[in-house]
C-alpha cells in the first residue's frame, strides 16, 4: 500500500514540476501585488499538499488517514478555485 502512495506522490510531483515549467515559459509573470500574492498563496498550497501527501504515505491510523484525505481534498479544491 505504501509503495502505491509513494508512486502516486512522485507522479504528482513530476506533473506539478512540468506544469510549473510550462507556465514559466508560456507567459511572463504579472508583477502586480495581487498576482504576486496569488502566486505565493498557490506555492503555499502546493507545499501543504506535498506535506499532506507525505503524511498520508506514512499514516497508519485510519482516523489520521481520513483527516489527511479530507485535508488533501480541501487543498486541491482551493487550488482549483485559484485557477
Amino acid at each position: 500500500m505504501a509503495r502505491g502512495w509513494e508512486s502516486k506522490a512522485v507522479e504528482d510531483q513530476q506533473q506539478e514540476a512540468e506544469r510549473r515549467a510550462h507556465e514559466e515559459t508560456s507567459a511572463p509573470p504579472d508583477d502586480s501585488p495581487e498576482a504576486r500574492a496569488r502566486r505565493e498563496h498557490r506555492a503555499s498550497l502546493e507545499l501543504s499538499r506535498s506535506r499532506t501527501l507525505d503524511g498520508l504515505e506514512r499514516a497508519t491510523n485510519p482516523a489520521h488517514r481520513d483527516m489527511l484525505q479530507r485535508t488533501l481534498r480541501a487543498l486541491e479544491t482551493e487550488m482549483e478555485d485559484l485557477n
